[in-house]
């Protein structure tokens, strides 16, 4: 770069709406390819954004720390659009207390294999034991997934990692394997993304159902407390 575009990069990094312009013109632009090639799962905006910002952060040299210093307001605004889910589910109430039954088996045995089966596989492959606490809350919403994390003795940083890729890839092959198993009621295909794929796999639902999308913000919810509440627990009885 030339010195004085590299005094004006200097500066322009250094200030909060840096991160916070590049963060919305990362995902405006994953967005754009996501419809340019027909709302392919593959090619899912969050994971398009992701891509372009790291490699912009690497190749200027600017710190993580530096960039999130602005990005922190979209950061504050999960708990707000979390929150929002609340509309579309209350539309559908009604479906929601018919499949109540249905829906706490769907929850523990979705909450406990999304759980175990990620810890089984690390543990196989020689994690170590800070990597295993740090994955197992991996399927739920990052806010609280690094918080159960920092409890049992993980690393909320590489928790918020995990995080983050689980949503990616399951709102990227969600859709395809729920077709390969033929799950096709809305309800069941919905809340599957919402206990397996947290926030990532919910705005997913949503492209593709109303219906969907409001249980997957149920499932999303509903895993995230069965998680908070249960995984400490375990690891008490387990570890402590």
């Amino acid at each position: 770069m030339s010195p004085d575009f590299h005094e004006i990069w200097v500066y322009l990094s250094a200030s909060p709406l840096a991160g916070l312009t590049l963060t919305l013109v990362a995902y405006q632009a994953g967005l754009w390819v996501f419809e340019q090639f027909g709302r392919r799962p593959i090619l899912n905006p969050v994971l398009i954004a992701v891509l372009l910002i790291a490699g912009l952060l690497t190749a200027t040299g600017v710190e993580y720390r530096t960039y999130f210093d602005g990005a922190q307001f979209v950061h504050f605004l999960l708990g707000p659009a979390t929150v929002a889910l609340a509309v579309p589910l209350y539309k559908q109430f009604n479906e929601v207390r018919r499949s109540a039954p249905a829906l706490i088996v769907a929850l523990l045995a979705g909450s406990a294999a999304s759980a175990l089966s990620a810890v089984g596989i690390a543990w196989a492959l020689g994690a170590s034991e800070r990597t295993l606490l740090s994955l197992a809350p991996k399927s739920v919403t990052s806010p609280i997934a690094m918080g159960v994390s920092e409890q049992i003795g993980g690393l909320p940083s590489l928790t918020a990692v995990f995080v983050i890729l689980t949503g990616i890839i399951a709102a990227s092959l969600g859709t395809w394997v729920l077709n390969l198993v033929r799950v096709k009621d809305w309800r069941a295909r919905g809340f599957g993304m919402g206990v397996a794929a947290h926030g990532i796999g919910t705005a997913r639902a949503l492209q593709v159902n109303e219906v969907a999308g409001a249980f997957a913000g149920l499932g999303m919810g509903l895993n995230a407390l069965a998680t908070a509440i249960l995984l400490p627990v375990l690891y008490h009885l387990i570890f402590g």
